[in-house]
């Protein structure tokens, strides 16, 4: 067996360090964005704050402990111009480009029957085109740097199976994310870049009280086997593995983190 393993392997500290990487990651001035911006600048690596609220943003740089490391831009991930630029900015100020995180997405309820065209529209122009996008040009990037790259994307257990009624554009754009990943990630391993989606159940950011309110996230937290929906961090120390060099060997999957919430089954 011994034959099969690395002569030496590299301690694990060292497979998680991101020191000298930069990472991009959209929608990160909050909920589940910020938590990932968290764990990676702690893991070490340059920071690149997108969203479309510049302000919530840049205040979301000030929490971090090392600001030298950071920088912030305001985009619209469905705009290619905006992808770019998110890419030129994180370029511009460290020198390249090692992880995307698509994180940035439309979470907004509406029965199927009374789902407007520009909500679904909308919908799949961030929640999709927004990953295929930021996608092309961090790619782009990481090709030229030649030296790999990693693309996670924060997709949802809506892409497996609906667990809330009122969401079918929502799951659709999520869907679409599911299949997208697998052609991305066949296309661009030979250029040592790693795509995975990561899909979490319910999280308590401040996206969710529209739809869900206290009592609703009871009845949720009553089908969960592991007792109660997801904080940020649950999701964020998932994207740090998949950033990692613990996940090398990882692409075209996706992992599902939810407490167990899809083995439960019917939506609520």
């Amino acid at each position: 067996m011994t034959e099969l393993l690395s002569p030496q392997p590299a301690p694990i500290g060292e497979l998680l360090d991101l020191s000298g990487r930069t990472a991009l990651v959209t929608g990160g001035a909050m909920g589940i964005g910020l938590g990932i911006v968290h764990r990676l600048h702690e893991a070490g690596a340059n920071i690149v704050i997108a969203d479309i609220a510049e302000a919530a943003a840049d205040k979301a740089a000030q929490e971090l402990s090392d600001t030298t490391r950071v920088r912030t831009v305001a985009a619209d991930v469905s705009k290619a111009e905006d992808a770019e630029t998110m890419v030129r900015t994180a370029v511009d100020a460290f020198g390249a480009l090692d992880i995307m995180v698509n994180n940035a997405g439309i979470y907004r309820g509406s029965a199927f029957l009374e789902t407007s065209l520009d909500l679904a529209q909308r919908t799949l122009d961030v929640n999709l085109l927004g990953v295929m996008l930021c996608s092309q040009a961090a790619a782009r990037q990481m090709i030229v740097q030649g030296r790999g790259g990693r693309i996670v994307n924060v997709n949802s257990v809506e892409g497996v199976n609906p667990s809330v009624l009122g969401l079918a554009h929502y799951g659709a754009s999520k869907h679409a994310v599911a299949g997208l990943i697998k052609t991305m990630a066949l296309e661009l391993a030979p250029h040592g870049i790693s795509v995975n989606n990561v899909c979490p159940g319910g999280v308590r950011t401040p996206g969710l009280a529209p739809l869900l309110d206290e009592d609703a996230i009871v009845e949720l937290e009553k089908r969960i086997p592991k007792g109660r929906i997801a904080v940020p961090d649950d999701i964020a120390r998932v994207v740090l593995f998949l950033s990692s060099d613990l996940a090398s060997y990882m692409t075209g999957t996706q992992v599902v983190v939810d407490g167990g919430q899809t083995l439960r089954g019917c939506a609520v």
